[in-house]
């Protein structure tokens, strides 16, 4: 997934969830600066801070970049 699909979903699962920008970047310990950027695809997110952001919002990590369980695989 590029960064700018990640960006738009990890915003809409903000957006969806209630948090402002400040409160998310605020739970996450980070500025809103670096929240900002990657929800705008300027800045690559990390997998400590995809996990760190999914647990806040209370989705799994899997959803925030799009993987879904393939039943065939099962």
């Amino acid at each position: 997934m590029g960064k700018e699909q990640l960006a738009l979903r990890i915003r809409a699962f903000r957006k969806l969830k209630g948090y402002t920008q400040n409160e998310l970047a605020d739970a996450l310990g980070v500025s809103v600066a670096v929240l900002g950027s990657i929800e705008r695809g300027t800045r690559r997110a990390d997998n400590k801070i995809l996990a760190k952001i999914a647990e806040t919002l209370g989705v799994d990590t899997a959803e925030i970049i799009g993987e879904q369980e393939n039943p065939a695989s099962r």
